[in-house]
């Protein structure tokens, strides 16, 4: 294991969400452009997305190993049935979590979009 899981990933994304939309809030209530939010303090040119490209790698992985785990439970090669049940579980939670990412950042989009220019 890497010793960064997949929580600490979606709890750096979503820091990230919140400084982003503190930014947008201030530059919408001081009437200024909104060019000068992406350099927020905190945040390197980036990060966002690396952080968001790596939270949905660990992801993936997590849901093959999750998948190998099955199938060599299915083919008899291992008969630890609660290891691959954890695998199964781990790999839930972390696709849950993405997808309320996912969902919060589709949210703000739309907020985004809808806000008078």
């Amino acid at each position: 294991m890497t010793g960064i899981s997949p929580t600490d990933n979606v709890m750096a994304i979503r820091n990230a969400i919140l400084q982003k939309n503190v930014a947008l809030r201030d530059v919408a209530s001081t009437g200024g452009s909104v060019g000068g939010a992406n350099a927020t303090p905190g945040t390197a040119p980036g990060g966002f997305t690396e952080a968001l490209n790596s939270a949905l790698q660990q992801v993936n992985g997590l849901q093959g190993k999750a998948g190998e785990a099955a199938a060599a439970f299915e083919r008899g090669e291992t008969t630890d049935i609660a290891a691959v049940m954890l695998a199964k579980q781990q790999a839930s939670v972390s696709f849950e979590a993405t997808l309320q990412v996912r969902n919060k950042l589709l949210s703000a989009y739309k907020d985004i979009m809808s806000m008078p220019v």
